[in-house]
């Protein structure tokens, strides 16, 4: 696949961005009418330059004027290259530094200098220039070419492709394999197809006929159509400038600064902790300064809450010092999609200058939490340690974090997310930190044995309780895990809807004991004629309530059966009863209610209960006005 490098113009106005992309390209970027007429660029242009089968250059010209640097921002965050322009006859300006900051800021490494209009600037005037632009590049892990060139009459036009070329060669790969993502930088009706965004897809692909979701409305909308660089294609990849035509949207529902992106992957948020630094010429910046953040193509106005403590006090820093770095809290106007990783750009609210930016790092902070176990998740989660970052993300999550939630923090698709919980415990829809899992697992079975010491006559508590009573608002299927993994690991048994600890056996006083005795013969007794429990009361040495308790324990045992709700009888006696209609059948395989009454020496009060019991055990099967015995 054919390499794709975005190339962002930089520099003061009238330095000759445009003319020289138009030499470059042959494209004229200026689309405006005020722009012709005025002679400088306001709105972003858009162009490409195929340099060789296997890379394409797609050029952003953007305004230089200091009124225009928000339409500047709004296409600068999809750049992998800068092509910073200083005019020979003028050198370094106020917007030359500007755009240089904010470039530096979104983390653009690459840069090509050109030193346009060379044909108009006498020897001594461009070799100021190129003094003054390798100044800035002196301290540069990568220092960039610096060519002279004259869109005007060619002149080092070849030399300036040559080290385009070299330097997008150099220049890093998006994140092809991530999360679709788009941010929209127009957005306008085309006659015949409707809503079309145009952007740079920062991560992952896009094909025709998949659903998008649209951010921060939320909308869903079918991609009717892809173009790159005005040519149809099916799918789009990272890296490469598209026009998307949607359908199943109004185009009075889009607009610059919104985002296309991988349905049901993220989430529109107002606020998110990062990495902040103030550029060295900045003023101080106060905790709860008011502010203007730039975010892919998007503009809101927020505030900056510092997080980072003084080491000797604790207390929460009041100020951030020009050219300092901190980890800071952003809270924001209108909703956005911030995504681990991401760059921003911060400008002053008033006077509007840039002042600083930097990275994204949580969009899912807890509001309170102690600053050390919060400044340990930020340094985890500003590093390329996924498996790191992950572990802390889950670390003080009570019931643990669903997968569609941690794709939304981190950043990354599931598949990589997976492959990165070694060490932690996984389940089919979430993550949870061991700590918590065994934390979850003791509070289970303490509840039970708290259960059973509350109620040492029931052999066990009911499952759905002990599912839900010990875990307020948790997921579904969590509880069942933890009880699956304690019956595997022989803690836990089950006996039907009945939980209980492998170790707890019913443990009768001697009251209970006796009572337990006198209850079983006294059903035994009455046979089929099961009497009342209230009847049996003033025979037995315990109250009603450890009463009902042995009752309800031997019916669970299989001594008693409850045929009816009002009937309970010896199961030694129901025994009884099939021997003797087995023995009916062999003669005659009907059975009605008398039969039933002279067969058991029963009153009509016993046998219609006791009729129906059998018709639901399938012993007998009821006919008209008769049963068959089975």
């Amino acid at each position: 696949m054919r390499k794709s490098v975005i190339v962002g113009t930089a520099g003061h106005i009238d330095h000759g961005k445009t003319a020289l992309v138009k030499a470059l390209t042959g494209v004229e970027t200026d689309r405006l009418a005020e722009e012709k007429r005025r002679g400088i660029t306001i709105e972003l242009g858009f162009a490409h330059w195929d340099a060789s089968p296997d890379l394409r250059l797609g050029f952003i010209d953007v305004p230089g004027h200091e009124r225009f640097v928000r339409n500047m921002l709004a296409g600068a965050s999809g750049v992998d290259l800068a092509l910073l322009v200083i005019a020979a006859d003028e050198s370094v300006m106020p917007q030359t530094l500007e755009h240089l900051a904010i470039c530096r800021l979104l983390g653009i490494e690459r840069y090509v200098v050109a030193l346009t209009k060379s044909d108009i600037a006498d020897p001594d005037m461009l070799e100021v220039a190129r003094i003054e632009a390798e100044e800035l590049f002196e301290d540069d892990p990568h220092p960039p070419a610096i060519v002279a060139v004259s869109a005007h009459t060619g002149a080092g036009l070849d030399q300036l492709r040559a080290a385009l070329v070299e330097t997008a060669q150099a220049a890093r790969e998006k994140d092809s394999g991530g999360l679709f993502r788009l941010p929209v930088d127009r957005a306008f009706v085309k006659k015949g197809f409707g809503a079309v965004v145009t952007g740079t897809l920062i991560a992952g692909s896009v094909r025709v006929g998949e659903e998008v979701e649209i951010h921060p409305s939320g909308k869903r909308a079918r991609v009717r159509g892809l173009q790159v660089h005005g040519e149809a294609r099916e799918e789009a990849h990272a890296g490469e400038r598209s026009a998307v035509n949607l359908a199943g949207v109004d185009a009075a529902d889009l607009s610059r600064g919104m985002l296309l992106a991988e349905a049901g992957a993220f989430n529109a948020v107002r606020r998110a902790d990062c990495r902040l630094e103030l550029l060295p010429g900045a003023p101080a910046l106060e905790h709860g300064a008011p502010l203007h953040l730039h975010l892919g193509a998007a503009e809101t106005t927020g505030r900056m809450l510092i997080l980072e403590r003084d080491p000797q006090s604790g207390r929460r820093l009041k100020r951030l010092a020009p050219g300092s770095a901190s980890l800071v809290r952003l809270e924001w106007q209108d909703p956005l999609v911030a995504v681990r990783g991401d760059r921003f750009v911060i400008r002053r609210f008033s006077p509007v200058t840039t002042i600083g930016g930097g990275v994204i790092l949580d969009n899912q902070s807890p509001v309170r939490e102690p600053w050390e176990a919060h400044r340990e998740r930020l340094l985890a989660f500003s590093g390329d340690d996924l498996a790191a970052a992950l572990a802390q993300a889950v670390q003080s999550a009570r019931y643990g974090m669903s997968f569609r939630r941690l794709v939304a923090r981190l950043g990354r698709p599931e598949a990589e997310i997976r492959a990165a919980t070694q060490g932690l415990r996984v389940l089919p829809d979430r993550v949870l930190s061991p700590e918590r899992w065994e934390r979850l697992r003791k509070t289970l079975l303490d509840r039970l044995a708290a259960y059973h010491r509350e109620r040492p006559l029931e052999p066990g508590a009911p499952k759905g309780q002990m599912r839900t009573g010990p875990f307020p608002g948790a997921p579904a299927g969590l509880a069942d895990a933890l009880i699956a993994e304690l019956v595997d690991g022989g803690k836990v048994a089950l006996d039907g809807e009945l939980m209980r600890l492998a170790s707890h056996r019913l443990a009768h006083s001697g009251e209970e004991a006796a009572a337990r005795e006198k209850l079983l013969e006294a059903y035994e007794t009455a046979g089929l004629e099961g009497p009342k429990l209230e009847a049996l009361l003033p025979e037995l040495p315990v109250d009603a309530g450890r009463a009902r308790r042995l009752q309800r324990n031997l019916v669970r045992e299989g001594k008693l059966i409850e045929a009816a709700p009002d009937l309970v009888v010896a199961a030694s006696a129901l025994d009884k009863l099939r021997t003797a209609l087995a023995e009916r059948r062999k003669t005659d395989p009907w059975l009605s209610v008398s039969d039933l009454k002279s067969l058991a020496g029963l009153s009509r009060k016993y046998a219609i209960p006791l009729l129906e019991y059998l018709d639901q055990q399938r012993i007998t099967r009821r006919e008209g006005d008769k049963r068959r015995i089975l």
